[in-house]
């Protein structure tokens, strides 16, 4: 019997804690700057007197591992990975990216509060802090945590020195054998103080749903829990446009928790087309005396799960076109920064992509507010490690006393989120066997369903023999399948769901520019080089290509959608290459490491990517010494056929069939014999009129630079961030798509140089510092905004050059 999951309709909203409420309220203070930071042990840092002026001095969010530098000795481990069906253990060496993450650090921060008085209620708030964080205030030790993703707060108010300084202290323990990828190091999201009432709204204690959505109304359901009595609670909805849409009062709350409802007259409901967020404000009063007030945003929509229909959102049938992302940055690390994640999320944009997993961890507040804003449905993840371990001491040694806590931190801190449409517990858990598995499993997700009842849970399940015979995939909400792309089938037909999620899908492996020949299907193929080849026919033991997953998505309804590994490359993992240094990160992205898009980003773009053309050929037509030799030529278009030409000479038509996976969804000839010159390719209508055409040429030697950035403006805020793709042409303009120049950066003005990166998986040049190699011809330069408005020029030269300059205006912006 199929049992269909029917959820109930959801209006969800963000918590904005950073809101203009009046200042004798609530006040949120963000500690950014002023912290002093040194790794080592130090247990006197404690003390309100510790002597830190030898320290170094820091802005958090802060990651100190991702300076290095690359060292093979780092977290070496000697290690079977059981996930990747290896049964003998090898020396693996950039496993966890080859950075300094191991040890002790201290952070000290002196903060003082201007408005404190005996009624106030005072938070201390961290966003993530990695990891086992103990925390001292004024001396005393006020609490710890264990698990270095998780949100978490304590109640400082017994603690603060009045208006006088308040000395807080954080130390951070990191041990080896801890992950499985480049973890991070610090205090790598942010920490804030919430001073307030002691009558106000509790921390995270808003929860909005809608019972009912049609087109012509939405039925708003507002929980609220506070603290006080004999208070009132005013809630006021904005659209989009700042207009008051309603409002309501209520008086009356049970067990300390308001119960509103309030109706929204034709509602614009969120989807990833169109984003749609309504604003409301909370104010909570004491007869007429303003207690407490929070701004959110919110969007209206609703989800459903079905065996007939699969995934539904708003009412209308899709499917997942969705990544998985780790929490790394790429070359500023771990630290969170809105900008690098805005920037991530507009390439994927662009892809087509509309979903994203957060893997294997709970996500940023900043990464969800994003995908609010900009439309991108979410799968925010717990834990990739439960009761039994995949590493020595991960998640494991938490896992009794901490799981609950953090599942519950996890949901009440962000199910408020529109784009949040599905929870998942774990990851490829060793817990999948036996029957203590499937209790686990059941109990994490009684847990969700606790906390949040308006959305399903999914686990991200490997071995799926395991979970067909231990019942442990028939209890999960939606059964998600990790790879194994040849048990879709019978996992269908022996799961009671009536459908199925590719949770992670592809594994497939390329370096942005490299190409390998003969060209041809390869599992865990392996360079002298250390790369993987961009004709994207190269993937991992217990992984496919794209094109097989493609086909399960187009031709079984029952297929809700996919989450691809990896949207972008990321520190350690350097699968094919775990035991060979110096790769130190991963070839699964659709994007590298400096968020370039490889030619495997066009293949999904072609399928995903509705609205806009594809055109893309590959390889690039820079061969010398490869005349006369077969160099196949593949495009990736939204076109079903297209005509490739050579220096003007037709190598013939070639139409998208189905007599394989590769033949459905991408356009190969491969017998085509090099020769310098000009590649061409013109696409046809479906009624065979040309319509669009795409060149490459063969360039001749480097000549000049050039830049090219995603944003010609930044904020002056301190941490604004434009993204420079520098690339190297020849004396006619061409690329030149194998230049491996050196080049040196120099920022002046009022901005500064933040870090490089060239998307090598094997390049052991320090980010931070202001020199790079071209790789494929192409890097990236990351300038950083300084507080003060102005002009930024960057300049980037190299030997026998034309040096690239950009200038960037720097200005002022309202805060939202």
């Amino acid at each position: 019997m199929k049992i269909a999951i029917n959820f109930i309709t959801l209006l969800v909203a963000l918590i904005c804690f950073q809101c203009a409420s009046p200042e004798d309220t609530r006040e949120v203070i963000i500690l950014k700057k002023d912290w002093k930071f040194n790794k080592g042990s130090h247990p006197d840092a404690k003390a309100i007197d510790f002597n830190d002026t030898d320290w170094e001095s820091v802005t958090v969010p802060h990651d100190w591992a991702i300076y290095g530098p690359f060292d093979k000795e780092i977290d070496k481990q000697s290690i079977a990975i059981v996930q990747n069906g290896e049964e003998v253990a090898t020396e693996k060496t950039g496993r966890t990216g080859a950075l300094p993450y191991i040890g002790e650090g201290w952070y000290r921060n002196v903060f003082s509060l201007d408005n404190f008085d005996s009624n106030k209620k005072v938070l201390l708030l961290f966003e993530g802090a990695m990891s086992e964080p103990e925390v001292f205030l004024n001396g005393h030790k006020i609490g710890e945590w264990k698990y270095g993703y998780s949100y978490f707060y304590f109640d400082i108010t017994k603690h603060i020195n009045g208006t006088n300084k308040n000395t807080l202290a954080v130390k951070l323990t990191n041990v080896g054998k801890s992950s499985r990828w480049y973890p991070g190091a610090g205090l790598y999201r942010n920490v804030s103080i919430i001073v307030k009432n002691n009558e106000s709204f509790n921390q995270w204690g808003t929860f909005i749903t809608t019972p009912s959505v049609t087109a012509d109304e939405a039925k708003v359901n507002i929980k609220t829990k506070i603290t006080g009595n004999d208070l009132r609670l005013v809630a006021e909805i904005y659209d989009n446009g700042g207009t008051l849409v309603n409002t309501i009062e209520s008086t009356t709350s049970i067990n300390n928790e308001f119960e509103q409802n309030i109706k929204i007259k034709k509602p614009n409901l969120w989807s990833p087309e169109s984003p749609y967020l309504y604003t409301a404000i909370l104010k909570l009063y004491n007869g007429t005396i303003l207690k407490d007030e929070i701004k959110q945003r919110f969007g209206i929509r609703t989800i459903d799960y079905s065996p007939d229909t699969g995934f539904s959102l708003n009412g209308e049938i899709r499917k997942f076109k969705g990544v998985c992302l780790h929490h790394d940055l790429g070359p500023i690390g771990t630290a969170v920064n809105k900008s690098a994640l805005r920037r991530q999320l507009k390439i994927l944009k662009d892809m087509g992509c509309d979903a994203i997993r957060s893997a294997h961890n709970m996500p940023s507040l900043e990464q969800l507010e994003l995908c609010d804003e900009m439309g991108f449905m979410f799968l925010a993840e717990s834990f990739d490690e439960w009761k039994k371990p995949k590493v020595e001491n991960g998640y494991n040694r938490f896992f009794d006393e901490y799981a609950e806590k953090d599942i519950v931190n996890l949901v009440r801190a962000t199910r408020n989120h529109p784009s949040i449409v599905m929870w998942s517990s774990g990851n490829e858990v060793p817990d999948q066997w036996g029957s203590e598995g499937v209790k686990r499993a059941k109990w994490l997700q009684d847990i969700f369903h606790r906390e949040d009842p308006t959305r399903p849970v999914t686990v991200g399940m490997d071995q799926v023999k395991a979970v067909m015979e231990s019942g442990f995939g028939a209890i999960m909400d939606v059964p998600g399948l990790n790879y194994r792309v040849h048990l879709y089938e019978e996992a269908y037909e022996r799961f009671p769901q009536g459908f199925l999620l590719g949770s992670e899908t592809a594994s497939t492996v390329s370096s942005r520019g490299i190409y390998k020949f003969p060209v041809e299907k390869a599992s865990m193929k392996t360079y002298d080089d250390f790369q993987s080849s961009s004709y994207d026919l190269e993937y991992c033991s217990w992984s496919n290509l794209p094109d097989d997953d493609f086909v399960l998505q187009d031709d079984k309804p029952w297929v809700i959608g996919e989450f691809v590994w990896t949207g972008f490359d990321y520190l350690g993992e350097p699968t094919p290459y775990d035991e060979a240094w110096p790769s130190r990160s991963s070839y699964f992205g659709i994007s590298d490491l400096a968020g370039l898009p490889k030619d495997r980003f066009y293949l999904y773009r072609s399928r995903w990517n509705t609205e806009d053309e594809t055109l893309h050929i590959l390889p690039h037509w820079n061969w010398e010494g490869r005349e006369g030799e077969t160099t196949p030529v593949f495009v990736y278009t939204s076109y079903e056929s297209t005509e490739l030409f050579l220096n003007g000479e037709s190598l013939g038509v070639q139409e998208k069939n189905d007599s394989s996976p590769q033949h459905r969804y991408r356009l190969m000839w491969m017998d085509v014999k090099y020769e310098p010159g000009t590649l061409k390719v013109v696409a046809f209508d479906n009624d065979g009129n040309p319509v669009a055409e795409k060149e490459v040429k063969t360039a001749g030697e480097p000549y000049q630079i050039v830049l090219d950035p995603d944003v010609k403006t930044l904020k002056a805020n301190g941490e604004d961030l434009a993204f420079v793709t520098v690339s190297v042409v020849d004396k006619d303009g061409i690329p030149c798509p194998t230049a491996t120049n050196q080049l040196n950066f120099e920022v002046i003005g009022k901005g500064s140089y933040r870090a490089a990166c060239n998307g090598d998986p094997t390049s052991l040049e320090l980010f931070h510092l202001p020199t790079m190699k071209l790789f494929s011809g192409k890097l990236v330069v990351l300038v950083q905004s300084t507080e003060e408005p102005g002009d930024i020029e960057l300049r980037v030269s190299g030997d026998q050059l034309k040096t690239g300059i950009l200038g960037i205006k720097s200005i002022n912006l309202p805060e939202l």
